[in-house]
């Protein structure tokens, strides 16, 4: 898996996650939901992103085109 791909499986997943903490807990999370789309929007055209930067010191492969 490339840096990327990881990113996004990463967002995606931190999506679901705040769906369901919506659904089960509180509709206060959807600050969560709002924030990753902020980040992922910011990132999209900064090429900045927190969590590329985490996984590359993971040792996560950074043959990807978005992230560099």
């Amino acid at each position: 898996m490339n840096l990327d791909r990881a990113v996004m499986a990463f967002a995606g997943v931190m999506i679901l996650v705040s769906a369901a903490l919506v659904y089960f807990v509180s509709p206060g999370w959807l600050l969560l939901t709002a924030f990753i789309g902020l980040n992922l929007l910011q990132a999209s055209f900064t090429g900045f992103c927190p969590a590329a930067m985490v996984f590359k010191k993971l040792g996560v492969r950074g043959d990807g085109c978005a992230f560099r």
